[in-house]
């Protein structure tokens, strides 16, 4: 595993296919960041599934709200409709490409409604720059989320087992 720099910014994500290891870029997105920490230190994303994966674009995950499995909630056919119980975030765009490995947040059309949910690119999505808030960077573990079950919506997807910032590790 690669050295982790600055481990109050870096999540590990412990998914039902393996690890993945997320830097955060609070300097893009401070406020999405700080989001992403706190849901993450709450234990809000461990069991949400993989609800939405089109190949050679995304996987979206991060509904707390339908997508945790085990959860009050849980509701796989309604899993991309819910967010968590916090307010939702002010967009937070910036110049940074969406490339292979982007953490960016989902959002409905409203710029200000991202919440929770989350994508990572598979691939470069340049039509997405500047519509949506970039908040992370896979650093390592692409190939684990190239293997994440495809389909829109998932039959029986993948989930995040567990999701910690590094420094709580």
């Amino acid at each position: 595993m690669a050295e982790i720099k600055d481990p109050e910014n870096t999540i590990i994500m412990e998914t039902t296919k393996g690890k993945v290891v997320i830097a955060l870029l609070p300097e893009l997105a401070p406020e999405h960041v700080a989001r992403i920490k706190e849901l993450s230190r709450e234990g809000a994303y461990d069991g949400v599934v993989f609800h939405r994966v089109i190949p050679d674009f995304m996987a979206q995950t991060g509904d707390v709200q339908f997508g945790k499995q085990g959860g009050e909630s849980f509701n796989p056919a309604r899993a991309g409709m819910g967010g968590s119980s916090k307010p939702d975030l002010k967009a937070e765009f910036s110049a940074t490409s969406h490339i292979r490995g982007t953490c960016s947040m989902a959002r409905s059309q409203s710029p200000n409604s991202a919440n929770s949910q989350f994508f990572i690119c598979f691939t470069d999505a340049p039509w997405l720059n500047k519509q949506y808030s970039v908040w992370g960077q896979v650093m390592e573990g692409m190939d684990i989320i190239d293997q994440i079950k495809k389909g829109e919506p998932v039959r029986d997807p993948d989930s995040i087992v567990s999701m910690k910032v590094a420094a709580d590790a």
